[in-house]
């Protein structure tokens, strides 16, 4: 007598699809949202990092937001361009530059804080204002045992 076939199960209710899928869409909702600002979802990330401190190392940057090195001076390179960052020897170690945001880039800041939270809030629309709270706070818990490591 041949074996029953397991359960079919959808990819769907796979936890990996769901967190996947669910970064895919707040992503495009969020470098939608920051387009018309120039920038997307990896550079506000960075403009999040230097906004209120002092000047940050290129590498405390990379370490902060889990990014290589390559790509995070690709980006800083980016930032200097536009005038949004200044890149200085660090005074406590001249091998190391130190990034600060300019004036422009405090301004380029406010303005892709909104556009962000604005589609943060459309993401988490189907959700209550509890529930959008719930889920912040269960990702949070996830990641907390990852960020001890960090």
């Amino acid at each position: 007598m041949p074996t029953p076939a397991p359960h079919a199960r959808e990819p769907h209710d796979a936890l990996g699809y769901l967190v996947k899928h669910t970064h895919l869409r707040l992503t495009a909702l969020t470098d939608a949202a920051l387009a018309p600002l120039g920038i997307d979802s990896k550079d506000f990330g960075v403009l999040r990092v230097l906004v209120g401190r002092e000047p940050m190392s290129q590498q405390a940057v990379a370490a902060r937001l889990g990014v290589d090195r390559t790509t995070m001076v690709a980006l800083i390179d980016g930032f200097e361009a536009k005038g949004i960052v200044t890149r200085k020897p660090d005074p406590a170690d001249r091998r190391r530059n130190a990034i600060e945001l300019t004036g422009p880039g405090l301004a380029l800041y406010q303005q892709a804080d909104a556009a962000y939270r604005a589609a943060e809030d459309a993401f988490l629309a189907p959700l209550d204002a509890p529930t959008a709270a719930l889920l912040r706070e269960a990702l949070r818990a996830v990641l907390a045992p990852a960020r001890g490591r960090d």
